[in-house]
């Protein structure tokens, strides 16, 4: 019987300390969910005994304690990484508003330096078609308005003559529209072209014509060569200015392409 008890009394020990065991165990495995106290707390009360359980106790919130550390620097690690990831997007998309920003504004600048080309491309158009110069460059009048004489039907003479030798460049003095290019009688061969004013210019004597009716010339523009066709004495650019298309209303050539800025 003595050796029964005993055996019974080792059996129930050995229990024991495997509860004490288990229940450290348990204790250690259930902690991150909050739940040592409470499992540790009831091996405690079944044993009756102290040192051992605290001891595992100890052990157990040691061990969690050490988890929820790790736990907590994971934590803060990611919380540290989206602070960094969101700051890294902020400055991207700050970077991405700026570079739009210059990007526009480098657009405008473009645009208005283009527009202000265009604008100082116009004016300068516009200028250059309102501006006047002689029907030939360098030259000078040889024969005068209102000349007398029995070479010109008329008795005096109609028009201006320039110096110029055949084969002179002889140009629109302004922009028109060519309304005669042709022979013209005692002129010889002759363009006549209706200013944009509505007045009409008369060259004579060409050796030759580079316009037809109906162009548009501008000012500049050549329009044939000199020579001396028609009723002449030798080569040289009749000019006449005229306040309608027929003859007999012609105006001072002089006063004319003077009152226009051209410096004869």
């Amino acid at each position: 019987m003595a050796s029964t008890r005993a055996a019974t009394g080792k059996h129930r020990r050995t229990t024991k300390v495997n509860i004490r065991t288990g229940a450290n165990v348990v204790g250690i495995t259930t902690v991150a969910s909050g739940v040592v106290a409470g499992i540790t707390g009831q091996a405690f009360a079944a044993d009756g005994g102290t040192a051992p359980q605290q001891a595992g106790l100890t052990q157990a919130i040691a061990i969690g304690d050490g988890i929820a550390d790790h736990i907590e620097a994971q934590a803060q690690s990611q919380e540290t990484a989206a602070e960094q990831a969101a700051a890294k997007a902020k400055a991207e998309a700050i970077a991405r508003q700026e570079a739009a920003r210059k990007a526009e504004a480098a657009a405008k600048k473009a645009k208005a330096e283009r527009e202000a080309k265009e604008r100082a491309a116009r004016e300068a158009e516009r200028r250059r078609l309102n501006t006047f110069v002689s029907p030939i460059t360098g030259s000078y009048v040889s024969t005068g308005y209102h000349a007398s004489s029995g070479l010109w039907s008329s008795g005096s003479h109609t028009g201006i003559d320039f110096h110029a030798s055949t084969g002179t460049s002889v140009h629109s003095v302004g922009i028109g529209e060519v309304v005669e290019a042709g022979w013209g009688g005692s002129y010889g061969n002759n363009v006549v072209i209706k200013m944009n004013d509505g007045t009409y210019t008369q060259y004579g004597h060409l050796s030759s014509i580079s316009v037809s009716v109906g162009q548009q010339v501008t000012p500049g523009q050549q329009i044939g060569l000199s020579g001396a066709t028609g009723n002449v004495t030798g080569p040289h650019l009749h000019f006449e200015a005229r306040s309608g298309e027929d003859y007999g209303s012609d105006i001072d050539p002089l006063s004319y392409l003077r009152s226009h800025g051209v410096n004869v």
